[in-house]
Protein backbone atom coordinates (compact mmCIF):
# COMPACT_ATOMS: atom_id res chain seq x y z
CA UNK A 1 0.00 0.00 0.00
CA UNK A 2 1.39 3.61 -0.67
CA UNK A 3 1.53 6.34 1.69
CA UNK A 4 1.07 9.52 0.22
CA UNK A 5 3.40 12.87 0.57
CA UNK A 6 0.86 14.52 2.87
CA UNK A 7 0.63 11.89 5.68
CA UNK A 8 4.26 10.89 5.31
CA UNK A 9 4.56 14.82 6.23
CA UNK A 10 1.98 14.65 9.26
CA UNK A 11 3.63 11.91 10.43
CA UNK A 12 7.02 12.96 10.34
CA UNK A 13 5.92 16.42 11.75
CA UNK A 14 4.21 14.34 14.76
CA UNK A 15 7.40 12.99 15.62
CA UNK A 16 9.29 16.07 15.43
CA UNK A 17 7.36 17.29 17.98
CA UNK A 18 7.14 13.93 20.43
CA UNK A 19 10.98 14.16 19.86
CA UNK A 20 11.15 17.95 21.30
CA UNK A 21 8.53 17.23 23.84
CA UNK A 22 10.28 14.84 25.64
CA UNK A 23 14.15 16.59 25.28
CA UNK A 24 12.31 19.43 27.27
CA UNK A 25 10.76 17.09 29.27
CA UNK A 26 14.61 15.27 30.59
CA UNK A 27 15.52 19.36 30.27
CA UNK A 28 13.01 20.37 33.57
CA UNK A 29 13.06 18.54 36.93
CA UNK A 30 9.60 18.22 38.60
CA UNK A 31 10.24 21.51 40.63
CA UNK A 32 9.99 23.10 37.23
CA UNK A 33 14.00 23.95 36.72
CA UNK A 34 15.68 24.35 34.00
CA UNK A 35 18.77 22.04 33.41
CA UNK A 36 21.55 24.36 34.65
CA UNK A 37 25.39 24.33 34.50
CA UNK A 38 26.94 25.64 37.72
CA UNK A 39 30.50 24.12 37.50
CA UNK A 40 32.03 27.29 38.77
CA UNK A 41 33.08 28.24 42.76
CA UNK A 42 29.72 28.54 43.94
CA UNK A 43 27.81 29.71 47.21
CA UNK A 44 24.22 28.18 47.59
CA UNK A 45 22.06 30.21 49.38
CA UNK A 46 17.92 29.58 51.19
CA UNK A 47 15.63 31.95 50.76
CA UNK A 48 12.90 30.67 53.45
CA UNK A 49 10.79 33.64 52.31
CA UNK A 50 11.41 33.26 48.59
CA UNK A 51 10.96 29.65 48.85
CA UNK A 52 13.96 29.37 46.28
CA UNK A 53 18.17 28.99 46.54
CA UNK A 54 19.95 31.95 45.01
CA UNK A 55 23.37 31.15 43.48
CA UNK A 56 26.30 33.55 43.63
CA UNK A 57 29.39 33.17 41.34
CA UNK A 58 32.26 32.90 43.91
CA UNK A 59 34.48 34.61 41.19
CA UNK A 60 32.54 38.38 41.54
CA UNK A 61 29.74 37.93 44.27
CA UNK A 62 26.75 38.22 41.62
CA UNK A 63 23.85 36.03 41.62
CA UNK A 64 24.02 33.98 38.29
CA UNK A 65 21.52 31.11 39.03
CA UNK A 66 18.09 31.18 40.97
CA UNK A 67 16.48 27.63 41.86
CA UNK A 68 12.77 26.92 42.42
CA UNK A 69 12.10 24.50 44.86
CA UNK A 70 8.83 22.63 43.99
CA UNK A 71 6.41 25.14 45.69
CA UNK A 72 8.15 24.18 48.62
CA UNK A 73 6.97 26.66 51.54
CA UNK A 74 10.38 27.91 54.32
CA UNK A 75 13.37 25.82 53.07
CA UNK A 76 15.99 26.15 56.13
CA UNK A 77 19.25 24.69 56.54
CA UNK A 78 21.58 23.31 53.48
CA UNK A 79 24.55 20.92 53.33
CA UNK A 80 26.42 19.76 50.81
CA UNK A 81 27.91 16.15 50.52
CA UNK A 82 31.84 15.52 50.52
CA UNK A 83 32.09 14.94 46.43
CA UNK A 84 29.86 18.67 46.24
CA UNK A 85 27.76 17.07 43.84
CA UNK A 86 24.58 16.76 45.99
CA UNK A 87 22.63 19.63 48.11
CA UNK A 88 20.18 18.90 51.14
CA UNK A 89 17.47 21.22 51.79
CA UNK A 90 15.40 20.76 54.48
CA UNK A 91 11.50 22.42 54.01
CA UNK A 92 10.14 23.53 57.42
CA UNK A 93 6.47 24.77 55.98
CA UNK A 94 6.99 27.24 59.27
CA UNK A 95 8.88 30.64 59.43
CA UNK A 96 11.80 29.60 62.19
CA UNK A 97 13.45 33.49 61.10
CA UNK A 98 12.37 34.69 64.54
CA UNK A 99 13.77 31.68 66.84
CA UNK A 100 13.19 28.46 67.11
CA UNK A 101 11.25 28.00 70.66
CA UNK A 102 8.09 27.16 69.24
CA UNK A 103 8.74 23.97 66.77
CA UNK A 104 4.82 23.91 65.97
CA UNK A 105 2.82 24.78 62.89
CA UNK A 106 2.03 23.20 59.72
CA UNK A 107 2.22 19.14 59.64
CA UNK A 108 1.91 19.53 55.68
CA UNK A 109 4.62 19.95 52.90
CA UNK A 110 7.38 18.90 55.24
CA UNK A 111 10.15 16.77 53.30
CA UNK A 112 13.91 16.99 52.47
CA UNK A 113 15.47 17.87 48.81
CA UNK A 114 18.14 16.26 47.23
CA UNK A 115 19.49 18.91 44.19
CA UNK A 116 21.91 18.40 42.17
CA UNK A 117 24.97 20.94 42.43
CA UNK A 118 25.53 21.18 38.95
CA UNK A 119 22.27 21.10 37.23
CA UNK A 120 20.27 22.34 39.84
CA UNK A 121 17.74 19.40 39.54
CA UNK A 122 16.09 17.78 42.01
CA UNK A 123 17.01 14.44 42.30
CA UNK A 124 14.88 13.29 44.88
CA UNK A 125 12.30 13.96 47.78
CA UNK A 126 12.28 12.59 50.76
CA UNK A 127 8.32 13.33 52.92
CA UNK A 128 8.53 13.54 56.23
CA UNK A 129 5.44 13.57 58.71
CA UNK A 130 7.72 15.99 61.11
CA UNK A 131 9.83 19.17 60.78
CA UNK A 132 13.08 18.33 59.82
CA UNK A 133 15.32 21.44 61.12
CA UNK A 134 18.19 20.34 58.63
CA UNK A 135 19.43 16.96 56.53
CA UNK A 136 23.23 16.74 56.63
CA UNK A 137 25.95 14.39 55.11
CA UNK A 138 27.85 12.05 57.19
CA UNK A 139 31.81 12.40 56.23
CA UNK A 140 31.70 9.76 53.70
CA UNK A 141 28.54 10.53 52.50
CA UNK A 142 27.51 7.26 52.24
CA UNK A 143 24.65 8.27 54.70
CA UNK A 144 22.44 11.51 55.01
CA UNK A 145 20.78 12.22 58.98
CA UNK A 146 17.79 14.06 59.51
CA UNK A 147 16.34 15.59 62.60
CA UNK A 148 12.42 14.92 63.35
CA UNK A 149 11.25 17.38 66.06
CA UNK A 150 8.91 15.81 68.60
CA UNK A 151 7.56 17.26 71.78
CA UNK A 152 7.49 14.20 73.44
CA UNK A 153 10.15 12.31 71.85
CA UNK A 154 12.46 13.57 68.54
CA UNK A 155 14.13 11.21 66.13
CA UNK A 156 17.43 11.10 64.34
CA UNK A 157 16.41 9.50 60.72
CA UNK A 158 19.34 7.64 58.67
CA UNK A 159 19.15 7.42 55.11
CA UNK A 160 21.48 5.27 52.76
CA UNK A 161 22.46 7.49 50.00
CA UNK A 162 23.04 4.78 47.57
CA UNK A 163 19.06 4.42 47.45
CA UNK A 164 17.64 6.65 49.91
CA UNK A 165 16.00 3.97 52.08
CA UNK A 166 15.89 4.48 55.90
CA UNK A 167 18.40 2.28 57.86
CA UNK A 168 18.42 3.91 61.33
CA UNK A 169 15.67 5.85 63.92
CA UNK A 170 17.49 7.17 66.79
CA UNK A 171 15.50 8.34 69.59
CA UNK A 172 16.48 11.46 71.52
CA UNK A 173 15.47 14.54 73.75
CA UNK A 174 12.40 17.22 72.97
CA UNK A 175 12.40 19.84 70.20
CA UNK A 176 14.81 18.63 67.55
CA UNK A 177 16.20 21.43 65.89
CA UNK A 178 19.77 20.77 63.94
CA UNK A 179 21.51 17.80 63.66
CA UNK A 180 25.31 18.08 63.02
CA UNK A 181 28.49 16.45 62.68
CA UNK A 182 32.27 17.05 64.68
CA UNK A 183 34.82 18.19 62.34
CA UNK A 184 36.52 14.14 62.20
CA UNK A 185 32.74 13.28 61.61
CA UNK A 186 32.97 10.73 64.54
CA UNK A 187 30.37 12.19 66.43
CA UNK A 188 26.87 13.49 65.84
CA UNK A 189 25.17 15.95 67.98
CA UNK A 190 21.30 16.43 68.54
CA UNK A 191 20.21 20.34 69.62
CA UNK A 192 17.04 19.21 72.08
CA UNK A 193 15.64 22.65 72.16
CA UNK A 194 13.18 22.00 74.41
CA UNK A 195 14.76 20.09 76.96
CA UNK A 196 18.37 22.75 76.83
CA UNK A 197 20.35 19.39 76.23
CA UNK A 198 22.87 18.58 72.71
CA UNK A 199 22.80 14.17 72.54
CA UNK A 200 26.34 12.79 71.14
CA UNK A 201 25.96 10.05 69.09
CA UNK A 202 28.36 7.85 67.57
CA UNK A 203 28.29 8.10 64.06
CA UNK A 204 29.35 4.39 63.17
CA UNK A 205 27.35 2.49 65.60
CA UNK A 206 24.39 4.88 65.60
CA UNK A 207 24.38 4.74 69.56
CA UNK A 208 23.46 6.80 71.93
CA UNK A 209 27.09 7.93 74.16
CA UNK A 210 25.80 10.78 76.56
CA UNK A 211 23.45 13.70 76.82
CA UNK A 212 24.78 17.24 78.35
CA UNK A 213 23.23 19.78 79.91
CA UNK A 214 23.85 23.06 78.11
CA UNK A 215 21.82 26.23 77.94
CA UNK A 216 18.34 27.29 77.41
CA UNK A 217 16.88 26.55 73.67
CA UNK A 218 20.05 25.34 72.38
CA UNK A 219 19.47 25.17 68.29
CA UNK A 220 22.43 23.66 66.93
CA UNK A 221 25.85 22.54 67.82
CA UNK A 222 28.57 23.68 65.03
CA UNK A 223 31.92 22.16 64.41
CA UNK A 224 35.44 23.83 64.59
CA UNK A 225 39.02 22.52 63.29
CA UNK A 226 39.84 22.92 67.19
CA UNK A 227 38.21 19.53 68.61
CA UNK A 228 35.10 21.41 69.61
CA UNK A 229 31.23 22.02 69.16
CA UNK A 230 29.91 25.23 69.79
CA UNK A 231 26.17 25.55 71.10
CA UNK A 232 24.00 28.62 70.44
CA UNK A 233 21.54 28.77 72.90
CA UNK A 234 19.45 31.35 71.68
CA UNK A 235 17.02 31.87 75.32
CA UNK A 236 20.17 31.81 77.64
CA UNK A 237 22.13 33.78 75.07
CA UNK A 238 25.18 31.96 75.95
CA UNK A 239 27.63 29.78 73.76
CA UNK A 240 28.76 26.56 75.07
CA UNK A 241 31.82 24.53 74.13
CA UNK A 242 31.97 21.02 73.95
CA UNK A 243 34.77 18.98 74.08
CA UNK A 244 34.24 16.01 71.36
CA UNK A 245 36.73 14.09 72.64
CA UNK A 246 35.65 14.53 76.30
CA UNK A 247 31.99 14.26 75.49
CA UNK A 248 31.86 17.58 78.55
CA UNK A 249 30.91 20.86 78.56
CA UNK A 250 34.34 23.14 78.73
CA UNK A 251 33.17 26.49 79.14
CA UNK A 252 30.15 28.81 78.45
CA UNK A 253 30.29 32.25 76.95
CA UNK A 254 27.94 34.93 77.98
CA UNK A 255 27.15 36.70 75.43
CA UNK A 256 24.51 39.62 76.13
CA UNK A 257 22.94 38.74 72.60
CA UNK A 258 20.56 36.13 70.95
CA UNK A 259 23.27 34.21 68.42
CA UNK A 260 22.28 32.71 65.60
CA UNK A 261 25.13 30.55 64.43
CA UNK A 262 28.56 30.38 65.49
CA UNK A 263 31.61 29.61 63.16
CA UNK A 264 35.47 28.85 63.88
CA UNK A 265 37.84 30.40 62.12
CA UNK A 266 41.29 28.06 61.76
CA UNK A 267 44.12 30.02 61.65
CA UNK A 268 43.07 33.21 62.78
CA UNK A 269 41.59 31.07 65.74
CA UNK A 270 38.70 33.16 65.92
CA UNK A 271 35.05 32.42 66.83
CA UNK A 272 32.42 34.13 65.06
CA UNK A 273 29.14 34.80 66.22
CA UNK A 274 25.71 36.18 64.88
CA UNK A 275 23.85 38.37 66.46
CA UNK A 276 20.53 38.38 65.60
CA UNK A 277 19.09 40.99 67.44
CA UNK A 278 21.27 43.78 66.04
CA UNK A 279 22.34 42.82 62.49
CA UNK A 280 26.04 42.00 63.07
CA UNK A 281 28.86 39.37 64.07
CA UNK A 282 31.07 39.41 67.45
CA UNK A 283 34.43 38.22 66.91
CA UNK A 284 36.12 36.49 69.89
CA UNK A 285 39.39 35.13 70.71
CA UNK A 286 41.18 32.68 73.53
CA UNK A 287 42.99 34.33 75.88
CA UNK A 288 44.68 33.04 79.05
CA UNK A 289 42.18 30.38 78.47
CA UNK A 290 38.76 32.54 77.92
CA UNK A 291 37.00 33.75 75.30
CA UNK A 292 37.51 37.64 74.87
CA UNK A 293 35.30 39.48 72.48
CA UNK A 294 37.61 41.43 70.16
CA UNK A 295 35.25 43.51 67.99
CA UNK A 296 32.05 43.41 66.10
CA UNK A 297 31.46 43.81 62.31
CA UNK A 298 27.92 45.44 61.08
CA UNK A 299 26.54 43.13 58.47
CA UNK A 300 22.46 43.33 57.93
CA UNK A 301 19.34 42.81 60.13
CA UNK A 302 18.83 39.61 61.98
CA UNK A 303 22.34 38.12 61.05
CA UNK A 304 22.48 34.39 60.64
CA UNK A 305 24.96 32.18 59.47
CA UNK A 306 28.35 32.41 58.59
CA UNK A 307 30.63 30.53 56.32
CA UNK A 308 34.22 31.05 55.29
CA UNK A 309 35.64 30.26 52.12
CA UNK A 310 38.57 27.16 51.80
CA UNK A 311 41.20 29.78 51.92
CA UNK A 312 39.74 31.44 54.89
CA UNK A 313 40.16 34.98 53.29
CA UNK A 314 36.07 35.77 52.79
CA UNK A 315 33.13 34.98 55.22
CA UNK A 316 29.72 35.23 53.84
CA UNK A 317 26.60 35.75 56.52
CA UNK A 318 23.08 35.50 55.48
CA UNK A 319 20.98 38.82 56.83
CA UNK A 320 17.21 37.10 57.19
CA UNK A 321 16.05 41.27 58.13
CA UNK A 322 17.40 42.55 54.94
CA UNK A 323 17.14 40.03 52.25
CA UNK A 324 20.55 40.17 51.26
CA UNK A 325 24.40 38.22 52.34
CA UNK A 326 26.89 40.30 53.62
CA UNK A 327 30.80 39.36 51.90
CA UNK A 328 33.59 39.69 55.11
CA UNK A 329 37.37 40.22 54.60
CA UNK A 330 38.55 38.22 57.12
CA UNK A 331 41.95 40.06 57.42
CA UNK A 332 40.29 43.53 58.17
CA UNK A 333 36.99 42.05 59.62
CA UNK A 334 34.83 44.71 57.43
CA UNK A 335 32.10 44.32 54.97
CA UNK A 336 33.68 44.14 51.47
CA UNK A 337 30.26 43.76 49.43
CA UNK A 338 26.92 42.96 50.37
CA UNK A 339 24.82 40.99 47.64
CA UNK A 340 21.22 40.95 47.48
CA UNK A 341 19.23 37.87 47.08
CA UNK A 342 15.63 36.42 47.89
CA UNK A 343 13.61 36.99 51.31
CA UNK A 344 14.88 35.68 54.28
CA UNK A 345 18.13 34.09 53.36
CA UNK A 346 19.38 31.43 56.27
CA UNK A 347 21.10 28.47 55.02
CA UNK A 348 24.20 28.91 53.01
CA UNK A 349 27.24 26.36 51.44
CA UNK A 350 30.27 26.64 49.35
CA UNK A 351 30.79 24.47 46.42
CA UNK A 352 34.63 24.85 45.35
Amino acid sequence: MKISTSILAIIAATIFVFTISSCMKHDMDHGGNTLLNINYPAAFVVNGGSNNLSVIKLSDNTVTETISLNGATFPHHIYINPAKTKLAVAITSKDLSAGHGDHGGSTVGLKVQIIDALTGMIDKEILLPKLPHNAIFNSAGTELWIGQMDTIQSQVLVYKTSDWSLQNTIGIGKGLSEITFSNNGSMAFACNTIDGTVTLIDANTKMIQTTLTVGANPVGAWSASNGKMYVDNEKSKTISEISVSDMSVTSTINLGFKPGYVAFHTSKGELWVSDASNGKVVYYTLVGGVWIMQGTIVTGADAHAITFNNEGTKAFVTNQGSGSVSVIDVSTHTVSQTITVGSKPNGIVIKE
